[in-house]
């Protein structure tokens, strides 16, 4: 009798160990899908949003887009845009745009956010041009251009960016150097902070940038599937080390601006629904390097600079002014 009881329960935790792993490869390779692998579509405005009636915030937003796609144009007709690219560590060529104004003026690196691109950064790039900045756009792994299966989410692009800041010690080692990023490129930037910089890095500025990968895509998991982090999660971040190489709780913008050295800006709209709001005190408070903080109000998800630019890159400029 005793034999078969253990059997029996020899038996069923078998089972249960192997439904255990058959359910962590088919909902963690699920959710990798969704979220890490590669995408190619830029950005969509989804076709609901396209056909509401716009609110008065919104009108502001489209008004300031206009007098930016204007002067975008102006831009691209005077600047000169060259490809320049790198390898990763791990063997993928990145690519980026590169834009010279003076060898012996400082440089801006540009990074754009989740699903992406580099030309997606202009409406920042003719700022920085018209300040006579040299600018550098990369498209992040897996983005535009540059290659790669899976997205980084600020991780796997912190030593991307590493490199990026080399090619430009490279042409000017006497080079200053300014890291603005935009939602995961906010993410990638803070996260560069806490590697060992080059002190050509002089000002970091973050624009709407989440604390933690695991924090986001928790937040995200509850607003799109009302589902909560633990399992699925969890199972979804033993396939993200297996697959992408990397683990959803050590992507940690928060850990990183704990050793950052670095005079850093965080920029944060008051309605961001996506990346919450709230999520900008944790990242503030854990800095001991000089910093500053600036919420746009009634501005929604990257869209602080469009809600109201004057005060958005008078704070940006007067910041790097101060430190530069």
């Amino acid at each position: 009798m005793i034999f078969k009881k253990k059997k029996f329960w020899a038996i069923t935790s078998l089972v249960l160990a192997l439904l255990i792993v058959l359910s962590t490869v088919f909902i963690g390779n699920y959710f990798v899908d969704f979220a890490l692998v590669r995408s190619d579509v830029k950005n969509v405005t989804p076709e609901a949003e396209l056909n509401k009636e716009p609110s008065l915030d919104e009108k502001i937003i489209d008004e300031n887009m206009a007098i930016e796609d204007e002067a975008i144009e102006i831009f691209l007709d005077e600047a000169k845009i060259d490809e320049v690219s790198i390898q990763s560590d791990d063997g993928l060529k990145l690519v980026a745009d590169m834009i010279l104004s003076d060898p012996q003026n400082p440089w801006v690196i540009l990074v754009h956010g989740y699903s992406g691109y580099k030309e997606s950064m202009y409406g920042f790039a003719y700022r920085y041009f018209d300040k006579g900045y040299n600018i550098l756009i990369p498209d992040l792994r897996a983005h535009g251009e540059s290659e790669g299966e899976y997205i980084g989410m600020g991780y796997l692009d912190r030593l991307d960016m590493l490199k990026w800041i080399d090619l430009i010690v490279s042409k000017d080692p006497d080079a200053d150097i300014i890291l603005h990023g935009i939602s995961m490129g906010a993410a990638t930037v803070m996260m560069t902070s806490g590697e060992e910089l080059e002190e050509n890095v002089k000002v970091i500025i973050e624009d709407c940038g989440y604390t933690s990968v695991w924090d986001i895509f928790e937040d995200e998991l509850e607003a799109l599937f009302g589902l909560p982090s633990f399992p699925i999660l969890d199972m979804s971040n033993v396939m993200a080390n297996i697959r992408a190489h990397y683990d959803l709780k050590e992507a940690s913008a928060l850990e990183a601006v704990k050793k950052n050295e670095v005079p850093i800006l965080f920029i944060h709209g008051s309605d961001d629904l996506f990346v919450k709001t709230e999520m900008l005190e944790p990242l503030f408070k854990a800095t001991s390097a000089p910093k500053d903080k600036l919420v746009i109000d009634g501005a929604g998800h990257g869209e602080a600079r469009l809600r109201d630019p004057e005060t958005y890159f008078k704070k940006v400029f007067g910041f790097i002014d101060q430190y530069r």
